[in-house]
């Protein structure tokens, strides 16, 4: 058949499959006219035939008509040979002759449908029925409502408790209301999470419908997603929400968070426990997999089901094919991840290595921003990991760089070299880290690496036993075998306390293995702890997985994170570092023997990262974030990242291998070079402004402030904003404008640090007030320094309350005495006649 035919043939099915009809039948009258408004006849479909080819431009327009027999929509259908957007305008003209708000533009094989009243058309699986026209016309969100909405930091607890102002126990600020907050499960909105609703609010305003929040781990996204939930169904901007994971654990974690959060004015199902009366639900939890498995979302679901979808870690929930279930439903739609793009965004798109690690990254990442709108690569609102731990929200690690003298051979340019004997005589073969567990077995290394990662461990602080703990395997069998070594090690150091349940293995091939997570969560894999009666603690201390675990995995008393394999991946290393980001408590109650309860409270100061395969020196030092991956040539073949160069499919060391280095490190309020990469931007932006670069050679700083001011901080493309950048450059006080810039075009050579600003202005002082030879020099200069950048002591000075400096951490009343007489009136003057107070904030 020809092209045409099947064309013909495909429309007519699809119209009558969606329930159009070209005739009267017993199920209503025919709602398909023809462009002239008649009613089409038999005669004219005979007329036709199977092609278009006696239709004028190769098309036919159809007039479909809703039950009061106006136009809702036209059809135009092409021919197979011609791309159905060719009839764009042509069929926007005839739409608004006949004042129909859809268009449908077809050749039978691609699919739109467009509402001329909301921008462009969007791809179609198949033709919307008369009711789902009807459906998405009655639809009518309200832009001025859902921006204007006021969210503030109560929005979810006035869910949960609509009087908690009102109880006896609130004390009227969150502050002063914590054991009444935490007795009641309370959950108000910190400041960076209302400012993500806020963004999201002025997206909507300047008519955005796809948003993505890039929140680091442990920030609170699904907290904030329940807010934005409310926001929509609040405003009536929703009537349905749908919520997507990429796992099937994380579905029963979302479950419970918005019922916490949003019940009892909102109800969530977990679809796959409701696939009946799923539709009473305001929010419908399911897995992405779960609605691709055969095609399940267009046979299940209309495209008006949900008039907003959220997909949590969408970073791999809508990559790939899957990104056809969010594009296939209409309404809103919001991206949660905790994966920044900035770390591959020089990669060349021409040219895929397909099975590098970078270019699958960086297809996942492009495939994100894309989806939600965010081409320019900036999300609609960031938080990271860096501002996270810098406002007390997160916890950063300690690395401990452990290798061994296989290990060490296995990561360096000549890898780990192996003589064996072969019919020809010697032959050498080589591996490296990629071969570990997969070619190159050694069950001393193994040993090794669980010896050292049981001295070094982070214990429970107020058991003292070992530290809740992850370990990810290369694979299966590794985590079996690493299971086994923990559990023998466990046997001879803690006798009595475990029954080779001290370590398990948490895999996929491991029944009831995605249960056994949520258990470990909750403090009760395999019972609770034996180290003290009535403590809440799992008796497993370690779970042993390679690909469980990662993303969405939420265990806020973990204490020790093991790499015993090497990661390639940015956004894998960052997940998996993101699991011990989240603050703790360590608590206790107890009875002393008056009966009276005690509580010991600890909290969780940092986490261990155990490497033992240098992969935060490599994401440090040795990852290029910049690399335009380069396509092999024809003939090279494809590169085999599974391993190294050996031949040989299987190789097991039986020799010694002690530890070669062991290297701790706390990471400080910098963090590491992978959360850092995130600003570069913005000096790529300044450079490229030729407004600027232009104004910067004239010197006219005025201008240059003003435009920076107005066409680039805080704007919905980018959100650059001063604060983010001071802290991306490592800056410790408050920056100017200008001096960015000055340091951006190497006018000046670096950021000066506080103290050296500090340093500065005693400098000045002191030559203009020189002091005597028996003036305490040091006090004198520590009262200046301590004046400037503490308003507490400010305060103190100016109101004469020197009683106060009895308890003053900063400034005592020892320290304040040594300053002479004369300067305890001289230096404040000074520093409020020619300091510029704010240039030292923090």
């Amino acid at each position: 058949m020809k092209n045409e035919a099947h064309a013909r043939i495909k429309i007519n099915q699809l119209l009558s499959e969606a329930g159009w009809r070209f005739f009267d039948n017993e199920l209503g009258r025919a709602n398909i006219l023809l462009e002239n408004h008649v009613k089409i006849t038999q005669t004219e479909i005979d007329a036709w035939g199977s092609d278009f080819e006696k239709t004028k431009s190769g098309s036919l327009d159809f007039l479909l008509v809703d039950t009061n027999n106006k136009p809702i929509c036209v059809l135009e259908a092409k021919k197979e040979s011609l791309h159905p957007l060719v009839a764009k305008e042509q069929a926007r003209k005839y739409a608004n002759a006949v004042d129909a708000q859809y268009i449908i533009l077809s050749n039978g094989i691609v699919h739109y449908l467009w509402d001329l009243k909301k921008g462009n058309p969007k791809p179609i699986y198949k033709y919307p029925s008369p009711t789902e026209i009807g459906a998405i016309k009655d639809w009518n969100p309200d832009r001025v409502e859902l921006a204007s909405e006021v969210v503030s930091i109560d929005y979810i607890a006035s869910v949960q408790m609509p009087d908690y102002a009102e109880r006896p126990s609130w004390n009227g600020t969150v502050e002063s209301s914590t054991d009444f907050i935490w007795n009641n499960k309370l959950r108000f909105l910190r400041y960076y999470q209302l400012k993500a609703v806020q963004k999201l609010q002025e997206a909507v305003a300047n008519g955005k419908d796809r948003f993505l929040f890039e929140m680091a781990t442990g920030t609170g996204k699904t907290l904030t997603a329940a807010a934005v939930i409310k926001l929509f169904l609040r405003t009536k901007n929703a009537k349905k929400v749908l919520f997507l994971v990429d796992r099937i654990e994380l579905e029963d974690q979302a479950y419970k968070d918005f019922t916490n959060y949003l019940k009892p004015d909102y109800t969530t199902y977990i679809y796959k426990e409701h696939r009946t009366d799923w539709h009473k639900a305001e929010i419908v939890v399911t897995t992405i997999q779960s609605l691709l498995f055969n095609n399940k979302y267009r046979d299940l679901f209309t495209p008006t089901d949900f008039d907003l979808l959220i997909s949590d870690e969408s970073h791999r929930s809508v990559s790939g094919n899957s990104r056809a279930v969010f594009e296939y439903f209409n309404g809103y739609k919001l991206g949660l991840t905790a994966t920044p793009k900035d770390y591959l965004k020089g990669v060349d798109i021409d040219k895929i290595k397909e099975n590098d690690p970078r270019e699958i990254e960086r297809r996942m990442l492009r495939d994100t921003y894309n989806t939600f709108g965010c081409d320019n690569g900036q999300p609609t609102f960031r938080y990271t990991l860096l501002q996270g731990v810098k406002d007390d929200f997160l916890r950063n690690p300690i690395t401990i760089d452990a290798r061994t003298e296989i290990t060490t051979q296995l990561l360096s340019d000549q890898g780990y070299a192996v003589i064996r004997q072969t019919e020809e005589g010697e032959e050498s073969e080589i591996f490296v880290s990629r071969d570990f567990e997969k070619k190159f077995f050694s069950d001393k290394t193994n040993a090794i690496f669980c010896k050292t990662y049981l001295e070094k461990a982070l214990r429970d602080p107020i058991t003292n036993e070992i530290g809740k703990t992850i370990i990810f395997a290369v694979s299966q069998n590794h985590a079996r075998r690493l299971t086994e070594i923990l559990n023998e090690f466990a046997e001879k150091l803690f006798p009595n306390k475990y029954n080779s349940d001290f370590a398990v293995q948490v895999t996929s091939q491991v029944t009831d293995a995605q249960q056994m997570t949520i258990n470990f969560s909750n403090d009760n894999l395999n019972g609770k702890t034996n180290w003290l009666e009535g403590y809440k603690s799992s008796k497993t201390r370690i779970c042993i997985t390679v690909g469980m675990m990662t993303t969405g995995y939420d265990c806020s008393d973990l204490l020790n994170i093991c790499l015993m394999r090497p990661v390639f991946s940015p956004s894998d290393f960052v997940q998996i570092k993101g699991r011990g980001t989240r603050k703790h408590t360590f608590t206790f109650k107890s009875k002393n023997e008056l009966n009276e309860e005690e509580i010991i409270q600890k909290d969780k100061k940092n986490f261990k990262l155990f490497d033992f395969f240098a992969n935060c020196e490599y994401f440090e030092e040795k990852f290029d974030y910049d690399e335009v991956l380069i396509l092999p040539k024809t003939g090279e073949g494809k590169t085999d990242n599974s391993g190294g160069n050996s031949k040989i499919k299987k190789y097991t060391s039986e020799i010694i291998d002690p530890l070669l280095v062991m290297e701790e490190k706390e990471i400080g309020l910098d963090g590491m070079k992978i959360d850092r990469m995130l600003y570069r931007d913005f000096e790529n932006r300044i450079i490229m402004d030729d407004i600027i670069k232009k104004n910067v050679e004239l010197g006219n700083w005025e201008l240059i402030v003003s435009h920076i001011q107005n066409e680039i901080l805080d704007k919905p493309n980018e959100y650059f904003n001063m604060e983010k950048l001071r802290k991306a450059a490592k800056i410790d006080r408050k920056v100017s404008i200008r001096e960015m810039v000055e340091k951006i075009f190497g006018i000046i050579p670096k950021f000066k640090s506080k103290d050296e600003m500090l340093d500065e202005e005693f400098d000045k002082f002191i030559s203009i007030y020189p002091p005597e030879e028996d003036v305490n020099i040091r006090a004198l200069q520590y009262f200046f320094k301590a004046y400037i950048v503490d308003q507490d002591i400010r305060k103190i000075i100016e109101t004469k309350d020197f009683q106060a400096l009895q308890t003053n951490p900063t400034l005592t009343i020892t320290q304040f005495k040594e300053v002479a007489a004369k300067y305890r009136e001289v230096i404040p003057v000074y520093i409020k006649d020619y300091i510029k107070l704010e240039n030292f904030a923090a």
